[in-house]
């Protein structure tokens, strides 16, 4: 069989449906292709959506365990892991069944299988059933995500977890070891923790998510404080088999190596560009050396009617990002001239306390030589902060020095992620420190501590007894 449209979507994640409704919105003949059995892709099904429900459940649970410990109320409670796995599932298939409305209203026909380019307008998708559908393009856009980098220590009969294991729960194990200190790692570890798991963490290197200040790491570790047990300069040498687990060897720098039985594993060590099946070199499509497919600022990769957007194009790999790439490469196929900007994208780690941050850190402008200045204000002396009895949060804006521009900034505490547009609109506008400190707050509220940092670099908040 074969199709011809004016643009053709690979994957039909974030990044994948946006850009094919987008395109439809603009009035191209649309159509999306999908490998899974289901759209959204991994974020959907087995990431940022499933991950965040489990997060939601992990905060209330500790919630209840704040207001039980303070005497407020007196219950136990337990977690029914078969209502929360449908529960959980209810949510993925809610969403996803929007998807499929979508596409029907937008007139995006959707093809399920596996698709491969075999010219440069051409690609070929394969179901499971290997019925065939050459699709012929005017413009393709490539949206095929990433997959978790399997462990090369271990053999095939050792059945480790990776993260679409992990999120769809059907088990809560007794003790966990999860390699990797990145955001997957930690989110799991407080999810499976809250859930009455004992985790262990593994970290090869001497430092957690090192593209944070120090300051920063440190505040959030004490935050994190026998929740989970973090374990950095750690290299696993070999995972064994053990009846109902694993007998996990590993070293440090320093020590010999050790064992220790562990239930089960999580494997979060990164991930991949889902590139190397796609036969990108019959299109004239070029890759860098870690097969992330190069694009220019308007994501047209090195054939000019082959776009790529996502986890594809490289790092950060966050849905947002992929959304934003989106909308461009649409709109430039429709003749926009939209351009990408990657200077500004929000990130946040979903654990309980949340971190979420954007724009520069103190490293990038030491590395950039920008002169700038920090204003920190601890949660310690916010009324809302102490209503929700956590009071290690900071709210941390970095200015530049010459200008009084804000140009990053870092919140660690509850809600945090909700706070941080603030932020990221503040950056895109070019505010300084005044405009902020002006802008007009509700109290009490969490939101509030951006106007206080403000003010505090400013020298006129009068809370708090600001040493420089």
């Amino acid at each position: 069989m074969e199709k011809n449209t004016e643009v053709v979507v690979i994957g039909s994640g974030p990044a994948g449906y946006t850009s094919a409704f987008r395109c439809s919105d603009l009035g191209l003949k649309t159509i999306l292709v999908e490998s899974y059995s289901r759209l959204g892709g991994v974020c959907l099904n087995f990431g940022c959506i499933p991950t965040k429900a489990l997060l939601h459940v992990s905060k209330t649970l500790n919630t209840f365990s704040d207001l039980s410990n303070n005497g407020i109320i007196n219950t136990n409670i337990n977690v029914d892991i078969n209502k929360l796995y449908l529960w959980e599932n209810k949510i993925i298939n809610r969403l996803s069944s929007n998807l499929n409305k979508l596409t029907s209203i937008k007139g995006v026909n959707v093809v399920y299988g596996v698709g491969k380019f075999i010219s440069n307008n051409s690609l070929l998708v394969s179901d499971v059933n290997n019925n065939n559908v050459i699709i012929k393009f005017k413009y393709a856009i490539v949206a095929t995500g990433s997959s978790p980098i399997k462990l090369s220590i271990v053999n095939d009969d050792v059945k480790l977890w990776y993260s679409n294991d992990a999120v769809l729960i059907k088990s809560i194990p007794d003790k966990l070891l999860i390699i990797g200190c990145g955001i997957v790692g930690l989110e799991m570890a407080n999810i499976y923790s809250s859930l009455g798991s004992i985790v262990d963490v593994v970290e090869i290197s001497n430092e957690i998510m090192s593209m944070l200040d120090v300051d920063v790491i440190n505040f959030f570790l004490k935050s994190m404080k026998n929740k989970v047990n973090i374990i950095k300069d750690t290299k696993i040498i070999s995972i064994e088999n053990r009846d109902n687990g694993f007998c996990v060897f590993m070293k440090t720098s320093v020590s010999d190596i050790s064992s220790k039985f562990y239930s089960n594993v999580l494997v979060s060590i990164g991930r991949y560009p889902n590139t190397k099946l796609l036969d990108l070199d019959k299109a004239g499509v070029e890759l860098d050396d870690n097969y992330f497919i190069k694009v220019d600022d308007q994501m047209c990769t090195s054939n000019s009617n082959i776009y790529a957007i996502g986890d594809v194009v490289g790092y950060p790999m966050l849905a947002h990002k992929g959304i934003h790439e989106a909308y461009i490469a649409a709109e430039v196929i429709a003749g926009f001239k939209h351009y990408f900007n990657s200077t500004i994208i929000p990130c946040v780690l979903y654990t309980d306390p949340e971190l979420s941050w954007v724009g520069m850190t103190e490293k990038d402008c030491k590395k950039n030589n920008i002169p700038y200045k920090v204003s920190l204000y601890p949660w310690s002396a916010s009324g809302k902060s102490i209503i929700m009895n956590f009071t290690k949060g900071i709210t941390k804006l970095i200015f530049n020095k010459k200008t009084n521009k804000i140009i990053g900034g870092v919140i660690l505490g509850t809600n945090s992620s909700e706070l941080l547009g603030e932020l990221s609109l503040a950056i895109e506008m070019g505010c300084d420190a005044e405009d902020i400190s002006l802008t007009i707050h509700a109290h009490p509220t969490l939101s509030e501590s951006i106007n206080f940092s403000a003010k505090m670099f400013l020298g006129s908040f009068t809370d708090f007894v600001n040493v420089d």
